[in-house]
Order: structure tokens, then C-alpha cells, then sequence
């Protein structure tokens, strides 16, 4: 914990304001970037859309990166409820640039046709089993980064997707005991270049949703213990403003637990892995004219309780 003359300087180097930061059910983790400070940080959002509690000023002993952080466990986490009942200065939100909650990961699990409300837009049978396939972590990009259009692909399309940030490590994960690996939540932006997914490399999917820039997450990483029910949360996507899907995660056909059950029989589940849960309808390309994003669109992903990301197209 900081000493009066670490508050001091603390406050001249950030230009930060001081208040009392009010203890919420809220936990929402964040890393971040400021003016003055050295690489990324750990931080505390005050609330959806609120500034910064820099954790790492905090606790100078925290790591720096989401993964590590999640790797030591319990220890960490309550270091950041200390941090929620103590007065500390909070960053401007325009002073601070967010990153992605969750940076490098071992992997990047994806689900298919995972809303009901999804297979009946395609005409296609719920699926009987989860239909996986993945990102490479470096598709990751921050909330309010830009999505770059590849020039190999002319139909970029959205999806707004739950994601599901893991906390512990495990293999054969019993559902039952899933939860006891989560982390939390976040807001997923699965961008999927449908040329690619749907016709070339063999109808295999992981290239066209894998291009860089193709994972926008944010903005914060919402602990579990703040989201009281992760299946009955709104979601939405907005392109330039109009509604584009909406929808509610009771719609999914296989919830965290049964996601974290199935994959984990094939691959370690490892602390920062994570698991976007699939789309509801409304996709462009089942639209009579299919719609592909274009260079100057700007796409806005929220849920429920989790946030918003905002990221234009270039």
C-alpha cells in the first residue's frame, strides 16, 4: 500500500484527481496504457465508462499483464478488493488508452452456432454437440482499436459474442465444477472474413477468423462474482448506429459450464484462456443482400452489465 509521499507523487505524475472510489458488486479489471507510465498496467474501471485506479500504483508487487495476474490466483484478487475500499486517485478516462483485459493468452477458444436463435437464421438443426474452433491470440485487439479490412478478403462481416475468461487451470473439468475456473467475462467482437471461413482453405474456418485485428475484447474483464446471471444477459451490435443483433445469452445452446466441460476433455485450460461463446442472429452475411463491412463503418459490441466496444473500420 501506498505511503503518504507515494500518494503524493503518485498524484503530480498521473495529474490525476482524487475521490472516494465507492465500493460496487462491480470488479472490473482492466490493463491499460498512460502518458508518463512504463508499458502496460493493471487497473480497476470505476464503474462501466467510468476513469482508472492504476493497481500497480497501488501494489507496486502486481504483476503487469492480465495472465499473470490471473495465475497467482486468489492472492491477487485480494489485493483488488482492498483496492475497492480505499480512497485512490482515479485517471480521466480520456487520459488513458485501454487495451485488451486479456493479452497473449495460450488460447483462443471458439464456439459455433452456439444461439438457437442463429441456427434458426440459417435454417440449419441445434447442434448436438459444441462445434469448436479457434482464433490465434494475435487477432486480440483493444475496445476501441481498429478492425483493418484484409485486402485477401472482400466480405468481412460481425459478431458480437460473450466471452468467458479462465481463471484456473484444468483438464476434465466436471460442469459442475466449472465455475470454480472462470475468471469473468468480457465483450467479444468475433470479426470473420465469411470468403474465407465459408469457401476457401478448405471450408476449414480458422483463416478467415483469424486475420489480425479479427478479436476486439473489452473494455474490462467483469469478475464472476459481479455478473449474477452471465446467461440472461442483453447483447447487441450496432453498425453505424443501427441494430444489427440483438438478443439475450439465454438464447445459447451450450452454457459456460457445458463449454468448459467439453473443451477441456481435449486441451489443459490454462489461467487468461478464452472462450467466445458464439452469435446470435443477425449477421451480415445471411442479410437478402448479404452486408460486409466497408472502410468507415464503426461497429459498437455490448452486453449486459459488461460494457460496450466501439471499433471502426480502416
Amino acid at each position: 500500500m501506498l505511503g503518504s509521499g507515494g500518494r503524493r507523487l503518485l498524484t503530480t505524475v498521473l495529474q490525476a484527481q482524487r475521490w472516494p472510489f465507492q465500493l460496487s458488486r462491480d470488479m472490473r479489471l482492466v490493463q491499460f496504457q498512460a502518458p508518463r507510465l512504463t508499458g502496460p498496467r493493471l487497473g480497476l474501471e470505476s464503474g462501466d465508462g467510468g476513469g482508472v485506479i492504476d493497481l500497480n500504483a497501488f501494489e507496486p508487487t502486481l504483476p503487469k499483464t492480465m495472465v499473470e495476474f490471473l495465475e497467482q490466483g486468489e492472492a491477487t484478487l485480494s489485493v483488488v478488493r482492498r483496492a475497492l475500499v480505499t480512497q485512490l486517485p482515479v485517471l480521466p478516462r480520456s487520459e488513458v488508452t485501454f487495451l485488451a483485459p486479456v493479452t497473449r493468452p495460450d488460447k483462443v477458444v471458439c464456439v459455433g452456432m452456439n444461439y438457437a436463435d442463429h441456427c434458426r437464421e440459417q435454417n440449419v438443426p441445434v447442434p448436438k454437440e459444441p462445434i469448436i474452433f479457434s482464433k490465434f491470440a494475435s487477432a486480440i485487439v483493444g475496445p476501441y482499436d481498429d478492425i483493418i479490412l484484409p485486402p485477401e478478403s472482400q466480405e468481412v462481416d460481425w459478431e458480437v459474442e460473450l466471452a468467458v475468461v479462465i481463471g484456473k487451470r484444468g483438464k476434465y473439468i466436471k460442469a459442475a465444477d466449472a465455475m470454480a475456473h472462470v475468471a469473468g467475462f468480457t465483450v467479444a467482437h468475433d470479426v470473420s472474413a465469411r470468403d474465407w471461413q465459408m469457401r476457401r482453405n478448405g471450408k476449414q474456418w480458422l483463416l478467415g477468423k483469424t486475420f489480425d485485428t479479427f478479436c476486439p475484447l473489452g473494455p474490462a474483464l467483469v469478475t464472476k462474482d459481479s455478473v449474477p446471471d452471465p446467461h440472461n444477459l442483453k447483447i447487441c451490435c450496432r453498425v453505424n448506429g443501427e441494430v444489427v443483433q440483438s438478443s439475450n445469452t439465454n438464447q445459447m445452446v451450450f452454457k459456460t459450464e457445458e463449454l468448459i466441460a467439453w473443451v477441456s476433455q481435449f486441451v489443459t485450460l490454462y489461467p487468461g484462456d478464452i472462450i467466445l461463446t458464439g452469435t446470435p442472429p443477425g449477421v451480415g452475411v445471411f442479410r437478402k443482400p448479404p452486408v460486409f463491412l466497408k472502410k468507415g463503418d464503426e461497429v459498437q459490441c455490448e452486453i449486459e452489465e459488461l460494457g460496450v466496444i466501439v471499433n471502426k473500420v480502416a
